[in-house]
């Protein structure tokens, strides 16, 4: 009976960690879409298109409003997570090839691990350690032998929304035991929307002019890239430790090196390559199921 609940524990665990997949996945093709049709120099219009329609379509299916500290902790999170976090990706999308943009963001999970550490005392396991390390290679592979040229307003970008978000997954951890995430997530990209709304008035003036391929690709990022994928990002969030859904973040990425080496014809060198193939097995090497399994592979060799 134990071994049986053991290993639907497992399964438990490897499904959530798929459900969770599909937002890493999902954002790492919000830059090339941002790159290849939304207008440049709109970063805060950007940002709030992209939040306040996903933010009001899950009110809708929530049906919840928030309560007490969900006020202020709404606020607080939707700035952190969405907010000014939008507005830094769209900036780095539109000053990045797609296949740098995504990867800068690859080393959320050290930053998440540490920021879990110092204030859930969630201290992270060996095997996510070197797993951290090794999605971190990764990354260097990636960044660090491309062909192109690297801005560094962009790079920039990328590091401060990769730090704000961090903090905002991990408060969002240690606040989100009383609430669903569909309702949750619905409030904080309300709160951003809202908050975002008359600083894109003041400082970009009208709206962007949008044919139907820019109103497609802002339907796209609202609806799959923020909507489906935040509510399946906290949802990992509550059922996986911090280091785990940092981890996942990874696939990130590698979705953004392949869009952009197969869609936007950027060129992958041999190291890049090699580079995604280090942090699918840096993300593959963070997960409790393979992780447990490297560990009774060692005590069999042992005996």
């Amino acid at each position: 009976m134990e071994t049986k609940s053991m290993g639907d524990d497992r399964y438990r665990t490897g499904a959530w960690a798929l459900l969770t997949a599909i937002a890493p996945i999902a954002w790492g093709t919000t830059y090339f879409v941002t790159r290849e049709f939304l207008p440049d120099g709109y970063p805060f219009y950007g940002a709030l298109i992209r939040a306040l329609p996903a933010g009001i379509l899950l009110l809708i299916l929530a049906r919840r409003r928030p309560r007490g500290s969900w006020w202020w902790k709404s606020v607080v999170l939707g700035v952190l997570n969405m907010g000014a976090f939008f507005v830094l990706v769209y900036v780095a999308a539109q000053l990045l090839p797609t296949s740098i943009a995504s990867t800068v963001m690859a080393a959320g999970p050290v930053a998440m691990m540490l920021l879990a550490w110092g204030l859930l005392g969630a201290r992270p396991r060996a095997a996510q350690a070197v797993a951290a390390l090794i999605g971190i290679l990764g990354v260097a592979l990636l960044l660090l032998t491309g062909t192109q040229a690297v801005n560094g307003l962009g790079v920039a970008a990328s590091v401060s929304a990769l730090i704000m978000s961090s903090l905002g997954y991990v408060l969002a951890k240690k606040w989100s035991s009383d609430v669903d995430a569909l309702s949750s997530t619905a409030w904080q990209l309300i709160a951003a929307g809202v908050s975002l709304a008359p600083v894109a008035v003041v400082t970009e003036g009208l709206p962007p002019a949008m044919d139907a391929t820019t109103w497609l690709a802002y339907g796209y990022i609202s609806i799959v890239g923020t909507a489906v994928a935040f509510v399946a990002w906290f949802t990992g969030l509550r059922h996986l430790g911090a280091g785990t859904v940092g981890l996942i973040g990874l696939l990130n990425p590698v979705t953004g090196v392949l869009l952009g080496t197969l869609l936007a014809g950027e060129f992958l060198t041999l190291r890049q390559t090699v580079g995604v193939l280090v942090i699918l097995c840096g993300v593959l090497l963070g997960q409790p199921i393979f992780s447990g399994a490297l560990i009774r592979v060692r005590a069999w060799m042992r005996a």
